[in-house]
């Protein structure tokens, strides 16, 4: 882990933005023993609505709770996207829910990773499990958190009658994840 690394998390109300964000912050927290810091903001309606969470992760105690500039940005909608990415970190990093965001626009140097979430939940037959497959090809694009931390992060946020279908659900996205990082390497 870096010193200090900025994720922002941002979709639409209904995506479970804000438990992708809670797993990573908790992976990092409790299970790695670094500092994670959450903020979160979404609009008045409970689905459909615009939705963000912000994460710090540090090996250092975290002075600022918001992010300023994005090293991680994850997009889950169009909107996330067009809204978030002109704060992307040059350099950064870009993980969009590919069958939801079009990509154009982003700062020099950006690395962009697509995964279509969505689909990968759907063949688990669960569409509302699409946060933690990007959780999980969050892990092994960024590398960020370690896997194993994750997936008890995973299984620690989630009912106890979901946590098998959000275990595959993280594995099915690391996986897919991976693949596209050793086809690059």
């Amino acid at each position: 882990m870096q010193p200090l690394t900025e994720i922002r998390i941002a979709g639409f109300g209904g995506q479970g933005v804000i438990l992708a964000a809670a797993v990573i912050g908790r992976a990092a927290a409790i299970y790695q023993g670094a500092y994670a810091a959450m903020t979160q903001s979404f609009g008045p309606e409970a689905r459909g609505g615009s939705s963000s969470a912000q994460v710090i992760l540090s090996t250092e105690p975290i002075l600022y709770p918001y992010v300023t500039q994005p090293d991680v940005l994850v997009v889950m909608s169009q909107e996330a996207f067009t809204r978030f990415a002109p704060q992307l970190k040059p350099g950064g990093i870009l993980i969009a829910e590919q069958d939801l965001v079009q990509i154009d626009g982003l700062p020099a140097g950006s690395r962009v990773y697509g995964v279509p979430a969505t689909r990968l939940a759907e063949e688990l037959g669960r569409k509302v499990v699409l946060n933690i497959v990007i959780v999980g090809f969050f892990g092994a694009v960024t590398g960020l958190c370690d896997p194993g931390a994750l997936r008890k992060a995973v299984a620690a946020s989630v009912p106890p009658a979901m946590e098998a279908l959000n275990l595959r659900a993280f594995d099915k996205g690391f996986d897919y994840g991976a693949q596209i990082v050793a086809g690059l390497a």
